[in-house]
């Protein structure tokens, strides 16, 4: 695991100055990796009165642990037992992964998966509904949206089921044959969809998909600002949004556009920050009730007009991107508020080799403000046509509109 990353501290912050953080003991980087986000056709449940009042709760470790090992022991699964141990605690940001299940996470973490190009959440109802489609995968070339309904996967109902299985029957996890690992490339999957009054149903085979996590685009045949998209972070994010910036002209301004985004590896999330920070504080975070904290490298862009943009869909390491550059004055944030995932997990393995993701904390914005289960709230509030407004207020720091 990489040794601590020795960044330099503020010398201020524009907002919240008067509160002063200073901490004895940096991130370390490995620690937190693959731990604060969503994988592909992975679950993400919305922000809810009882997601406030379930923030805190935390599996205990040396249960999950115990409980896998008595289970090896006596020949049943260790993986099924942690979970239930998960399951009790009223931890819904905890996981148990089987081996293979964890080393496709972190494949997709590198920006590569086996699937069919869908991520999905729960909603109201019982009901499990798409909340993303990968341009150019089996989804979107068979016409699945955002919002449709997920009724069924070859044959089983969705609705009222825990999101994971459903993620799981998405994946084709051990129709090869290897427990925890995916179906094979070109492998089908049945789905029933509902859009509206509308039923449809769809036959997808899996593909090999590459996330491209960062989009970069200008309205054509203008001088109106640029638009950065960042649907999740994972591998080189944080590179691939220096570059975008730095191919920004100053006096255009620019919109970061972390609406829908699922969060990922919180490493890249800093990174991105330190594309429009030059050095300082990002976040804080406890682990097990010892203060950490997270600092951007020096040399990013300080100069361009910024406005960022979320919704009730900008998650984890995307709502601690939005909370870092709010609260150290760098940009104004418009759109609704935030999912509110702001609790800290981290992998350990289990007796049978399977992987137990816990809670072992929770992480603030650089004024300290609490995130989990709360959510950021934008600067400027707007439910309908957030990004005109949010041009308009890019053209009043100077950007074009």
């Amino acid at each position: 695991m990489p040794g601590p990353s020795a960044y330099d501290r503020p010398r201020r912050m524009r907002r919240g100055a008067a509160l002063t953080l200073i901490f004895a003991s940096l991130l370390v980087t490995g620690a937190a990796t693959g731990t604060w986000g969503h994988r592909a056709e992975r679950a993400v449940e919305p922000r809810t009165a009882d997601h406030r009042a379930a923030a805190g709760r935390t599996a205990d470790r040396a249960a999950v642990e115990a409980a896998a090992a008595q289970a090896v022991e006596s020949g049943t699964s260790g993986s099924q037992a942690a979970a239930e141990v998960v399951s009790r605690s009223g931890d819904r940001w905890s996981a148990i992964y089987t081996a293979g299940e964890f080393e496709d996470y972190q494949q997709q973490l590198d920006g590569a998966y086996v699937g069919v190009g869908l991520w999905v959440r729960q909603a109201a109802g019982g009901w499990i509904e798409v909340s993303r489609v990968q341009p150019g995968g089996p989804a979107a070339l068979a016409g699945i949206a955002a919002g449709d309904r997920l009724c069924a996967v070859d044959g089983r109902a969705s609705r009222g089921r825990p999101v994971t299985e459903v993620v799981a029957r998405l994946r084709g996890d051990g129709k090869d044959g290897r427990p925890g690992h995916a179906a094979r490339i070109g492998t089908r999957v049945e789905l029933d969809l509902r859009r509206g009054t509308r039923q449809r149903h769809a036959t997808l085979h899996r593909a090999r998909l590459t996330a491209r996590n960062v989009t970069a685009d200008r309205p054509a045949g203008t001088d109106g600002p640029t638009r950065i998209k960042i649907a999740a972070f994972g591998k080189d994010t944080g590179v691939e949004v220096r570059r975008a910036v730095r191919a920004v002209a100053p006096r255009t301004g620019l919109l970061l556009d972390l609406r829908g985004n699922t969060g990922g590896l919180v490493t890249e999330a800093v990174a991105s920050a330190a594309a429009f920070l030059d050095g300082g504080l990002v976040a804080t975070y406890d682990v097990r009730g010892r203060e950490r904290a997270l600092y951007a490298e020096r040399g990013g862009n300080t100069r361009i007009p910024l406005v960022v943009l979320v919704d009730g869909g900008t998650m984890s390491a995307g709502e601690l991107l939005a909370g870092a550059l709010q609260d150290r004055g760098r940009a104004i944030v418009v759109g609704t508020p935030t999912f509110g995932k702001g609790s800290v997990q981290m992998p350990s393995e289990l007796a049978d080799g399977s992987v137990a993701e816990l809670t072992v904390g929770h992480y603030r914005t650089p004024s300290g403000r609490v995130v989990d289960g709360l959510g950021i709230i934008p600067d400027l509030t707007v439910e309908d046509g957030a990004e005109k407004r949010a041009r308009t207020v890019l053209s009043g720091l100077g950007g074009g509109a």
